[in-house]
C-alpha cells in the first residue's frame, strides 16, 4: 500500500488533481491521440491499400504546371486519375490517402481544388475552398502553415497552379522555340 500512497500523492501534489481526475484525462488524452493519428494513414495501412483491388494507386506523376480548372479534374471521380489537391498553390498527390480525399470522404471536397483558405479557417463551407489566403489573420496563416508542413512531408508534389495567362503565355514561348 505505500507505493499506492505515494502514487497518489506524488500525482496530486504535482498536479492539483485528484487520482480519479488525473487517469481521466490522461485516458481521454489517449483517446484523442487515437482518433487524431486513425485521420492519418500509416506505412502498413498504404500498403494495405495498394494491394487493395478497389482502386490502383500509381507513384506520383509530375504534372508541372496545372491551371485551377485543369486542377479540378483530378478530384478522384475517374479513379484512373490521381486524387491532388493544393495548398498555397503547391499541388500534392493525395491518391495515398483515397479514404480521406477520394469520392465519399469526410474531406472529398478539397480533392482536385486549392483549399488554402479552408484548411487555414478549418472550413468545410464551399465559398473558403479557394487559393485565396487574403485577409487571413496570423493565428489562420499559421494554422495554413502547419498543414503545408503535414502535407510536404506526406504527399508528394507533383506541380502547382498557374493563372490561364501564363500558361498560354508558357505555351506561347515553347511554341516559339520550337519555331527556331
Amino acid at each position: 500500500m505505500g507505493l499506492y500512497a505515494t502514487v497518489t500523492d506524488t500525482i496530486s501534489y504535482y498536479t492539483g488533481l485528484s487520482p480519479a481526475a488525473f487517469f481521466t484525462i490522461l485516458a481521454l488524452m489517449y483517446v484523442v491521440y487515437k482518433v487524431v493519428c486513425g485521420m492519418f494513414v500509416a506505412a502498413d495501412d498504404y500498403r494495405a491499400v495498394k494491394r487493395s483491388n478497389d482502386f490502383v494507386l500509381r507513384e506520383p506523376v509530375q504534372l508541372g504546371d496545372v491551371t485551377v480548372e485543369e486542377l479540378r479534374a483530378y478530384d478522384g471521380s475517374d479513379p484512373n486519375k490521381p486524387l491532388l489537391m493544393a495548398i498555397k498553390g503547391q499541388i500534392y498527390d493525395v491518391s495515398r490517402s483515397r479514404m480521406f480525399y477520394g469520392p465519399g470522404g469526410p474531406y472529398a471536397l478539397f480533392a482536385g481544388r486549392d483549399a488554402s483558405r479552408a484548411l487555414a479557417l478549418m472550413s468545410f463551407e464551399s465559398k473558403d475552398l479557394t487559393g485565396n489566403i487574403d485577409g487571413l489573420s496570423p493565428d489562420e496563416l499559421e494554422v495554413l502553415q502547419d498543414w503545408e508542413y503535414k502535407f510536404m512531408e506526406k504527399y508528394m508534389k507533383v506541380g502547382q497552379i498557374v493563372s490561364e495567362k501564363s500558361k498560354a503565355e508558357h505555351t506561347e514561348d515553347e511554341d516559339k522555340v520550337h519555331e527556331n
